[in-house]
């Protein structure tokens, strides 16, 4: 069983992932990119019961970002931490940029092509989705 760690900018925050992630994927959908302050956000979904924060959850701030998606970030130095789904509460949203440790793996795709950012060029070979791709998504994001 894989073990990865990461943390928060200011090491208040830290967690622990006990367990295989799923596909990664690069996302360039505005909010990732907002959130992120990037052209994109390199993410991959994991399984909740695989997550455990393990230092200063107390320094955890939380947003509703859409309707049933809250971002979380440290209140400390702003970092990006994970997403968690009310209507999908067995997966949490898992920033790669946060880990500690090689996860092992490499982005699949990038999704949300059709809102990426203007500026950015996408320059790698990986298949592009407009949006998220409806005929095989539990293969590509959920894939535990």
């Amino acid at each position: 069983m894989q073990k990865l760690t990461g943390k928060c900018l200011c090491g208040a925050i830290m967690y622990e992932i006990n367990g295989e992630l799923g596909p990664i994927v690069n996302c360039h959908c505005s909010k990732c990119r907002r959130w992120h302050g990037a052209a994109f956000r390199t993410r991959c979904t994991i399984k909740s019961k695989n997550f455990k924060w393990m230092q200063g959850e107390n320094n955890l701030s939380k947003y509703h970002s859409s309707k049933n998606v809250i971002k979380t970030f440290c209140k400390i130095c702003g970092s990006s931490l994970i997403s968690m789904y009310e209507d999908k509460p067995d997966y949490i949203g898992l920033p790669i940029g946060g880990l500690e440790q090689d996860p092992g793996s490499r982005p699949i795709a990038n999704i949300f092509v059709g809102s990426k950012s203007p500026w950015y060029e996408i320059t790698d070979h990986l298949p592009q989705y407009d949006e998220l791709p409806s005929e095989d998504i539990d293969s590509i994001l959920q894939k535990e």
